[in-house]
Formats: structure tokens, sequence, C-alpha cells
């Protein structure tokens, strides 16, 4: 079972590594994956799991490795949530005093008075790095970020160069200070994009309205849903009718009417009049809260990029350590006069290679895409299937409700006769094309029992006189039923047969969504696109041409389409995108799958990617904003990577001072997480 407990302020990419692997060690937890932006550790418990003493100890753990850490269980998130923490900068203060005064002392030559001044300046603004130290001591873990910038300031000083020591740590406070309120602002920015909290709703209990928590709402519960009000759970419209806006769920700035009868999804806005809604389902089981649990949980699935910088930042800090012992000690064997020199290069080596640039921007440049996308209602369910998006090399298409609209609508009938057969059978099926007959057929039914409905065939009806068969045509050869009827019509043909004699059919055409023409046409230049589906080669034929001369398979049943798919030639990887409802075996088993609708609960189990509306176009945004954010993370593996060596290989030549050396560290972090904040602020991705 998955379990979440908030860690607020928690900014150290190296800390969470630490509290991660601390926390995976405990008997009631498997593992355990931190989100940087939401502040949120996500952990993977066992049954033995108890909240509230789990809690503390984790407490304790994190209090171990860093200072300043809020944590508690996240569902009381909203009664600590408003106490600010409020991190103290005091000493850091009260040392630059000191070192002023000092300073003072040392201008006008006041024997000896300023160097203890200088490192009691040194104590008071070091002490939190100091203290982080110590503590990774007594955890026996030696090498951290912490323990690098504490051994080489430590050095500066004993070598007397008290102005860059000091300035080293107040440049490191003041670029923790503002890598910390970059990442603020950055968690604040994605959360706007993704502002789908609801916090009250309108419960009609014995003719009163009562203001509830949305936790607390029952199925069956009556809503009251005021102008400008969300809508708190899933439910059926009940009185009234107005305007939504759906924009928080699919990213689509048009309004949907609805009336008594629709069914309504949650985290939709009322701008219309006021309408009464019967719940038909809990708070946590609706779309809403899906949607935001798929956003807070997105970071449960890394990217390999994200894994190996987790990885590589494990190793690299012990790595540095002894490269930079390693450089003043065989020089020193070499030249011991210059001792004091090499001590200092070394010392500028530990503070140019912190690696909070690589380690902090990434996750974060994944976290702002995911947030990106999930504005325009492009749901990733993590950063690993946003990274593969941009491998996909070849798209597996459905056809009804994906390619078009899915509302059928019945075109002609060979006799009234045929025509109340097939409505009259297809009242016991969900199929779109059933649906289209019963509601085009305005007569009286025949009824009937002991219906059976054969996925890919149709519904088979037996009674005393013999089988009354409605269906396709492999139905009609499988029960040997010879089709009269030579005329090629282009559609879904549903062929009605009885008692073994053939009586006629219904033909029902879809229409192609026009998002679908011009994005298939586009798409198709980059991708190799097959549309597969279980209607006939003429109407499979003719939407492919409609887009473009796509490739096409017909004439599939559910197992045809996964075996098509598998066989599929690709040089990378393979994207399936569906309704959600009968493609859910090949959206599971796709390498990525992507399910279109308004959020299916099948969608939101087995997919991947969730597109909440059926507009084709937002496939091509989801391809711009994975391409997006695979070229930022990139670019700052390139940037950090490249100005740290450079830096290195200067500071290894006695090129580069100390307090030049903090731009190669607190200077490249917070260009990196500027760079990631691109992905929001891109107005290509705004404009699309």
């Amino acid at each position: 079972m998955i379990k979440k407990v908030i860690m607020k302020n928690l900014i150290c990419s190296n800390c969470a590594g630490k509290i991660e692997r601390s926390l995976a060690n405990l008997d009631y937890i498997n593992s355990a994956s931190f989100n940087f932006p939401n502040q949120v550790m996500l952990i993977d418990a066992t049954d033995d799991y108890d909240d509230e003493a789990a809690v503390e100890e984790i407490k304790n753990i994190v209090d171990s490795i860093e200072d300043g850490v809020s944590t508690y269980s996240y569902d009381k998130r909203y009664l600590v949530e408003t106490v600010k923490t409020v991190e103290s900068y005091y000493s850091v203060f009260i040392g630059i005093a000191i070192y002023i005064i000092g300073f003072v002392f040392d201008h006008y030559g006041i024997a000896w008075g300023f160097i203890p001044l200088y490192w009691i300046g040194y104590f008071f603004i070091s002490f939190k790095i100091m203290s982080k130290t110590l503590k990774g001591v007594k955890r026996k873990e030696l090498f951290n970020e912490n323990t690098l910038m504490f051994i080489a300031t430590v050095a500066a000083m004993f070598l007397a160069f008290y102005y860059e020591a000091i300035l080293v740590i107040i440049f490191y406070t003041i670029g923790e200070y503002l890598q910390h309120k970059a990442v603020h602002k950055s968690k604040q920015e994605v959360s706007i994009l993704m502002d789908l909290k609801i916090e009250y709703a309108n419960v009609l209990i014995d003719g009163q309205v009562v203001i509830k928590d949305p936790l607390s709402i029952k199925k069956g519960d009556i809503i009251i849903i005021k102008n400008g009000e969300k809508i708190p759970v899933d439910g059926v419209l009940i009185e009234g009718s107005t305007s939504l806006n759906t924009s928080a769920l699919t990213g689509e700035a048009k309004l949907s009417m609805v009336k008594v009868g629709d069914y309504v999804l949650s985290g939709n806005l009322n701008v219309g009049s006021l309408i009464t809604i019967e719940a038909s389902k809990e708070y946590r089981e609706s779309t809403i809260a899906k949607v935001i649990d798929l956003i807070e949980n997105s970071t449960n699935h890394k990217a390999k990029t994200e894994n190996f910088i987790t990885k590589f930042a494990r190793y690299y800090t012990p790595a540095v350590t002894i490269a930079a012992f390693i450089m003043f000690l065989v020089p020193t064997l070499f030249d011991p006069t210059e001792y004091q020199e090499y001590i200092y290069r070394a010392a500028t080596f530990l503070v140019i290679s912190c690696p909070c640039a690589l380690v902090l921007s990434i996750p974060l440049s994944y976290f702002a895409g995911i947030g990106a996308a999930a504005r325009k209602g492009i749901l990733f369910k993590g950063s690993t299937f946003l990274h593969m998006f941009t491998n996909v090399d070849s798209i597996g298409l459905d056809k009804t409700g994906t390619l078009t609209h899915g509302n059928f609508s019945v075109g002609e009938y060979s006799n009234d006769e045929t025509l109340k057969l097939a409505a009259s059978i297809e009242r016991y099926s969900n199929h779109p094309i059933a649906k289209s007959i019963i509601e085009y057929y305005e007569g009286d039914f025949y009824d009937y029992e002991n219906i059976e409905e054969i996925p890919g065939f149709g519904l088979v009806v037996r009674d005393e006189k013999g089988t009354i068969l409605v269906g396709n045509r492999k139905l009609m050869s499988k029960h040997k039923i010879k089709v009269k009827d030579k005329k090629i019509m282009v559609g879904s043909n549903v062929f009605v047969s009885k008692y073994g004699k053939y009586i006629g059919r219904v033909v029902v055409k879809d229409e192609i969504k026009s998002s679908s023409l011009n994005v298939i046409r586009r798409l198709n230049k980059k991708y190799n696109i097959t549309m597969l589906t279980g209607d006939n080669n003429l109407i499979a034929k003719e939407v492919a041409e409609s887009l473009g001369g796509i490739h096409y398979e017909s004439n599939l049943l559910p197992e045809d389409k996964v075996r098509v798919f598998n066989e599929m030639e690709t040089k990378k990887l393979k994207l399936y995108i569906g309704d959600g409802i009968n493609d859910a075996p090949l959206l599971k088993n796709a390498d990525i799958g992507l399910a279109m609708g308004n959020g299916s609960e099948i969608a939101m189990d087995v997919a991947d990617v969730i597109i909440m509306n059926d507009d084709l176009n937002l496939v091509e945004t989801a391809f711009k904003i994975s391409h997006k954010t695979k070229n930022i993370v990139y670019q700052n593996i390139i940037l950090s990577l490249g100005v740290k060596f450079s830096f290195l290989i200067l500071a290894g030549f006695g090129e580069i001072h100390m307090w030049m050396a903090i731009f190669a560290d607190v200077g490249i972090t917070l260009i990196a997480v500027l760079n990631s904040l691109r992905i929001i602020y891109s107005r290509r991705l705004k404009n699309d």
C-alpha cells in the first residue's frame, strides 16, 4: 500500500536520497520516493505500517539528516500547512556582524585581535553547515555537500584566506536561500496549473443545505452546486440544467451543456444556473480525486535520467573528495614547500564539485513537464512515460471514439421489420452502434429472453422457434446464414436473420473528427501510423484514405488487435491510442498506452497517459511537451557538467579562486532551476 508523508522545506536532493535509503531499511517500508515540487515522500508500506508511530520514526530520521524540515502525515496537511515554517538565519547575521568587527580591527592594525573574531564569525556563519556535517558523521556518512563545503572553508581559514572562506559561506548560504525560493516558486507555479482541489460541498440534508468536507460525502447524497462552484464528486444531474466549464479536467476552454439525467464529473465548474446532483461515488473514487492522485504520484515512475542522476550523485561526492585529497597529496610529495597552495587548490576543487544543480533541476524539469501537460488536460502517470514519449516511432490507433466521434446514426435500413428486430435486441447491448439504432427507432419493441452477446460478432436470441441473429457478417457466416444484399454500403452493417432466414440490414455511419483530419496527416509524416479496427475493409479504407492514406488493419476482434499491434515493426517504442474501454488490453500491454475520452475509469486504471477529452490535437501537444522537457533536461546536464568540469580543471592548475568556485555550485544550480521553469512559461506550449 502507498502512504504519503509531507516533508516541507526539504530541498536538499542529496539529503532526500539519504532519507529514501534510510526509510527503505525500516521493516515496514519496502521503498520510498521523494517528490520534490510537491514535498511528499511516497512510501510503499507493508501491512505492519502504523501511521502515527511510523510518522514519528520517519520524523526522527529526517531530523537526523536535515534541519528545518516539517514532517507530518499527508492526511493532516490541511491542519498543518497553514503554519509557516520560517528558516532562521540569525546566526548568519550575527556572524557577519562579528566578521565586520574583525575586518575593522584588521584594517586598523589592532594586533591579533581580528583573527579570533574571524574564527568566531566563521563559526556563526557556518553553524548550519557544521551542524549538518556532524549529523553526517554520526550517521557514518562522511561524504556530502556540507562536508565538502566545511572541509574546504576550514582549510581556507587555516591558510589565513579569511575573506574568501567567509565569503564562500555567505554566498553558499545566499545561494541556498535563493535555491529554496526558486524551488518553492516552481512548486507554486505547477500547483497553479493544476489547481483542482475542492474545498467544500453543499449537501442537502432534511431539506437544509449543510456545508461539508467533500471527503465526507457518501454515495446517494444530494448535492447543490451553485454558479461558480466546482462539482465535488461524480454524479447524476437530477434537477436543473446548466453549462459546465470543463477546462480543469480537459484543458479545453469551452462550455458543455448538461441536463437532467446527464452524468457529470467532479472538478467541472458550474458557470450557469443552480443544479442538484445525486452522488454516484465517494470523493476518493471520483474523477477529480483520481486526477489529483495521478499528478501527485507522478514521480513514483521516475525516468531513467532521474534514476541515473540519483545514483551518480551517490558515488560522485566520495569520488571528488578522494580526488581533492590526491590533488593535494601528489604534488606535495614532489614539492612540499608549496603545500599551502595545493591545499587551497584542493579546497577550491571541493567547493566546485557539489552536485546540487543536477540532482535538483532534473526532477524539477520532469515535474514541470508533467504540470504543463496537466494544464492542457494531458495526464502522464510518471516522468518515465514523459521521457518514453520522445522515443516513439510507431503509433497504433483505434478508430471508433478515437478517430471518429463514436456518435453513430442510422443511415438506411432494408425494411421496417429489420429495424424493429434490430432495435428490440440491441437494447441489451451497450455498444455505441446498438445505442444509435435504439435512439433512431420510435416504435414498439419485441420482448425476448435468453439473449447472448458475443464480443466482436453481435447478439444471439434463442427461443422455442429457433435463433435470431443481430450482428456483423462474421456472425452470419458462423451460423451459415447467406446474406442476399449485394449492394456495397459504406458504414457499419448490422445484419438480421430470424429462424435461419435472412431478413435485412441496418447501416450505421460514424463521422470522422475534424481534429483527426489534420493532426493525423501531420503525425503520419513523423511516425508510422496504423489504424486497427473491427470494421469491415470498406469502412476502414474510407477512413484511412480520408486521413491521408494511413496504413490500416480491418475486421479485427479484440484479440486480433493485440496480435497485429505486437507484429507492427518498430525501431524504438510503440504507442497505442484508444478510448480506454474496448482497447484496455492494448492500453495496458503497449510500450505506452494513451487513453482518450473524459477520464473513464478504465482509462485511469490501465493507460500510461490520459487525455481528458477526445481532441487528438492533444496527442501532438503531448509529443511537443515531452521533447521540450527532454531538451531542457539534457541542457541542464550539459551545462552543469560542462561548467563544473571546466572549473575543476582550472582549479587543478590554480587558475580559480575559491569565491569564483561558488558560481560553479550555487550559480549553476540557480540557472538550471530557472531553465527547468521554461517548460511552464513556454509561449509555444501556452498557445497550442
